[in-house]
């Protein structure tokens, strides 16, 4: 279920559902005249113009459908994926061309769309905008039995609201009046009764047309696993070149010093015993900050109160160490599996930093649950909001990173505050491991 239907009560679905279907029907208006225009282009297909124009005639079709795929989501409990083959690079001329045409018409989900545009306008009609269509006609059934019945009958003319003739004299009739209300009222009750209902209905019949086949679905996400792949590779290369930097420029230059330290002292103990002394004492401190640098690169890589004691200890020594006031909450039975645990975890960390540099907030709330075979952690900050995934925060990173474990990130971020993340990680649970005493 959606963020959005998460939030809404029973009764706001079934006020909202009718005008929603009405949308999608109105959403087909522009749709329609879209498909109208791919159906004509596919009729010239056997011509080069029409070889020429059917790129730009899909892409304009897909462009359209996505609205629909929105909507659907953001609406119902339907969830559709985008179901297109990646496309080839293009390339110039004419060889481009014909390449690009090859690949999209033979694209299963162009033919389904090309169903969309000539099915959707009467099904939608009878699912989705049939709640709406029905409460517009109760409302006119009400300006029937209030005023307009009466004008319309005053005029000379003759209407039908249901078996009820509308004509001369028809608001002076008790019984017609009373029989249009009754219908009014039933109609609009029925609408709103329906129309979480209808709309689940269309969305069904979105995910089967407009969704991905097995195809599809197998190609996306072998196209997932390439770019996961190639992040999480970049990511890795990235972490070994902090590690060799931060090894060179600290913990190996203090090694050297301490080196040449120990080369002096052994020279100076019979001739300047003091100054060897002194010499020692800085060696010894040397060698102190140098353990301190190593311990901190270890604990970058991998914390050892993560491979102790968990995910759960581990985010709450964050938040112990953290400048603001931090609520962690974990209800974890056992533990994730220790690669998932660790991008979990820096994760986490990184929401916390982003939180202090940007948000302004006082207060952070951190939820860890596991259900349904999914990790979910929820960082929750009183700042001033305003966040985005664009907005050079990190978050595009972190999104990235759980993304190679087919990790989810949600922000919701409105200017004024609060700023919500919400990850959500496949994974399985697994009893600690004890290491051998």
């Amino acid at each position: 279920m959606t963020e959005t239907r998460q939030r809404e009560t029973r009764l706001q679905r079934h006020v909202r559902a009718p005008w929603r279907g009405l949308a999608l029907g109105l959403l087909g208006i522009p749709a329609m005249l879209v498909g109208i225009w791919f159906i004509t282009v596919v009729s010239l297909i056997t011509s080069f113009v029409g070889v020429l124009l059917f790129p730009s005639a899909t892409m304009l079709l897909r462009t359209q459908l996505d609205a629909y795929r929105v909507r659907i989501n953001r609406w119902t409990d339907a969830k559709i994926q985008r179901p297109y083959l990646p496309e080839p690079e293009i390339e110039p001329g004419l060889n481009g061309l014909l390449k690009r045409f090859a690949r999209l018409i033979s694209d299963p989900a162009t033919w389904r769309d090309y169903l969309w545009a000539a099915a959707d306008p009467i099904v939608v009609l009878f699912t989705a905008a049939l709640p709406g269509l029905l409460i517009l006609y109760g409302l006119w059934g009400f300006a029937l039995a209030t005023f307009a019945g009466g004008m319309i009958g005053h005029y000379g003319g003759t209407d039908w609201y249901a078996y009820i003739h509308v004509t001369e004299g028809y608001d002076r009739d008790a019984a017609r009046l009373v029989s249009t209300v009754v219908i009014a009222t039933a109609c609009v009750v029925a609408g709103h009764l329906i129309g979480p209902k209808m709309l689940e209905v269309y969305g069904q019949w979105g995910r089967f047309v407009l969704g991905p086949t097995k195809k599809s679905e197998l190609a996306l996400r072998v196209q997932h696993l390439t770019e996961t792949r190639s992040e999480a590779v970049d990511a890795s290369a990235a972490e070994l070149r902090r590690i060799e930097r931060d090894l060179h420029d600290g913990a190996q230059a203090r090694l050297v010093a301490m080196g040449m330290s120990l080369g002096a002292i052994e020279h100076l103990l019979d001739k300047d015993p003091a100054k060897a002394r002194v010499l020692l004492a800085q060696t010894r401190e040397s060698s102190a900050k140098a353990l301190h640098e190593l311990r901190d690169l270890v604990r970058g890589i991998h914390p050892p109160v993560l491979a102790d004691r968990g995910l759960g200890d581990a985010v709450k020594a964050l938040a112990l160490d953290h400048p603001m006031r931090v609520e962690v909450t974990a209800d974890l039975p056992e533990r994730p599996e220790p690669p998932v645990e660790s991008a979990a975890y820096f994760a986490v960390s990184e929401f916390l930093t982003n939180a202090a540099k940007h948000s302004g907030a006082s207060q952070v709330w951190i939820d860890l649950r596991y259900d349904n075979g999914m990790l979910r952690i929820t960082v929750t900050d009183d700042g001033r909001g305003g966040a985005s995934l664009d907005g050079g925060t990190g978050l595009r990173g972190i999104e990235r990173r759980i993304g190679t474990f087919d990790g989810v990130l949600a922000l919701s971020s409105p200017v004024g505050g609060p700023t919500i993340v919400t990850m959500e990680l496949p994974c399985a649970l697994s009893s600690p491991k004890t290491s051998p005493s």
